[in-house]
């Protein structure tokens, strides 16, 4: 019997996982994020597997780690939380009517015990890309959707499955990744592991 660990305090992570009905706890990684990685899936995927490995380095056998970690990326530029208002709207005004990525990298650390009793991990690491493409705002609607503090601590100053789902035209790709678990792939990957057996 596994026991599924989320290396994240994302409450949007949390309601994917309970929404397909997967078992887990949490137990949050305070390892200072450090990448030299400049391609933004490799950004995703050294950060989710540092998460998910610190964590591991506390656990116990038939313990199933899982590290994520999203971005947004426009043009190669990499969005993070906004530090503030006025760079909510900085952020917003370049994503507007126009599109954009979003990458989420899961890290998967399977805790096994050998035949002679010791126990090894196995890391399983991908990333998921979508195409986010969002219709053109005025000042006025990027003003009103900052006022409503949603963007404050989203990465790209906006959730997609917030109030800002009134400016999104289209996805081209996993909806569920942009909130930050792509979903179908860790689901198919736990399958294949042994780890969920439906």
């Amino acid at each position: 019997m596994y026991n599924i660990i989320l290396a994240s305090g994302s409450p949007r992570r949390r309601e994917i996982l309970e929404q397909v009905g997967i078992p887990f706890t949490v137990k949050v990684s305070n390892k200072e994020e450090v990448i030299t990685e400049k391609e933004p899936v490799n950004i995703v995927k050294g950060l989710a597997s540092m998460k998910a490995n610190d964590v591991a380095e506390g656990a116990n056998v038939n313990d199933v780690i899982i590290g994520c970690d999203t971005i947004v990326s426009y043009h190669n530029q990499i969005m993070g939380k906004p530090k503030n208002e006025e760079d909510a709207k900085r952020m917003l005004q370049l994503l507007q009517n126009d599109v954009h990525e979003v990458y989420t990298g899961v890290s998967v650390i399977i805790k096994m015990e050998q035949e002679d009793g010791s126990v090894t991990d196995k890391e399983i690491n991908f990333a998921v890309e979508t195409k986010v493409y969002v219709n053109a705002m005025n000042e006025q609607q990027i003003d009103a959707y900052i006022a409503t503090k949603e963007p404050m601590d989203k990465a790209g100053a906006y959730a997609v499955q917030g109030k800002f789902a009134a400016h999104i035209k289209k996805l081209d790709g996993d909806y569920y990744n942009v909130v930050g678990l792509p979903i179908s792939k860790l689901y198919n990957i736990l399958l294949e592991e042994g780890i969920l057996t439906n």
